[in-house]
């Protein structure tokens, strides 16, 4: 059983609301900043329909939805999250807003008070360093989307106090997921294995070894994957993907992360799959 009751959530953009939703469907109160009233508002509306299309399909009530809303309050003060027990990081994917949101976080917050970042591709241990008692800052990874995938990785900075990673996954379970506890390297583990994994696929794509079509075909059935290769890349978003690739690039200069020049040239050309209907597969704009 957790001891963490009051969460605060960074940012409630389509990862944060995942991440609101998960933590208020635990019967938590879940604190929800951005930036201003239109974006908090945009945030809660996409939550909404969500939670409406799970009334749609049989899987939640309507009081069940109600309910889940009542716990969720979007602010935009900082001072809104003083009580708060752990604060969870889900803003873009640079660096300075991160580590800036979360230095003005740490002065607002109990000392005691767990910081935790869900970033996909920047160190945790870098992050931690711009909060004062970095030994309560971790990473907490969520995978997208936050309702329905069902492991989380609990990554530990090298300042990660003794026990923080324990509380952590303690909350996870709480929250009906399973956590995964890993180092805090360049992906972590899961994205640490994935993204050599598509960026192969998109260099044998691009030297046309097969149509997109086959090559996801021959993986979901070949591998018993749920999504084929490329499919995964447009709902991913291309440019999410060559932003994770390429950070990993940096930290390691590991030439397996490197972004494929296909993949450069598609997010300058502005495709970024199923967000904007261009990509891999998507009937818009498709690379084959």
């Amino acid at each position: 059983m957790s001891d963490i009751h009051n969460v605060a959530v960074l940012g409630f953009g389509t990862m944060g609301a995942g991440i609101v939703q998960v933590v208020a469907a635990s019967g938590r109160p879940v604190t929800v900043l951005d930036t201003d009233q239109d974006r908090a508002d945009a945030g809660l509306a996409r939550l909404r329909a969500f939670l409406d299309g799970g009334v749609r399909r049989g899987k939640l009530t309507e009081a069940g939805r109600d309910e889940l809303l009542d716990r969720v309050r979007p602010v935009t003060d900082l001072a809104a999250l003083a009580s708060c027990d752990l604060v969870i990081e889900a803003v873009t994917e640079r660096a300075d807003v991160k580590r800036d949101l979360l230095a003005r976080v740490a002065a607002v917050v109990a000392g005691d008070a767990l910081i935790v970042t869900n970033t996909s591709a920047l160190s945790v241990t870098d992050l931690a360093g711009s909060v004062p008692n970095p030994g309560r800052v971790a990473g907490l990874h969520f995978f997208n989307p936050a309702p329905l995938m069902k492991v989380v990785e609990v990554v530990r900075a090298l300042q990660s106090e003794p026990g923080v990673a324990e509380r952590l996954s303690a909350f996870v379970e709480d929250l009906g997921k399973d956590p995964v506890v890993v180092k805090d390297r360049p992906g972590f583990l899961v994205n640490h294995l994935l993204l050599p994994y598509l960026n192969d696929v998109i260099a044998e794509y691009d030297a046309e070894l097969a149509s997109a079509e086959d090559i996801d075909t021959a993986m979901r059935l070949g591998l018993g994957y749920k999504l084929g290769p490329l499919e995964l890349l447009d709902l991913i978003g291309l440019d999410v993907h060559e932003h994770a690739t390429r950070s990993a690039y940096d930290a390691t200069l590991d030439p397996r992360f490197a972004p494929p020049p296909l993949l450069r040239q598609m997010v300058a050309a502005g495709y970024h799959g199923d967000k904007n209907g261009q990509g891999f597969r998507t009937e818009k704009g498709n690379a084959q």
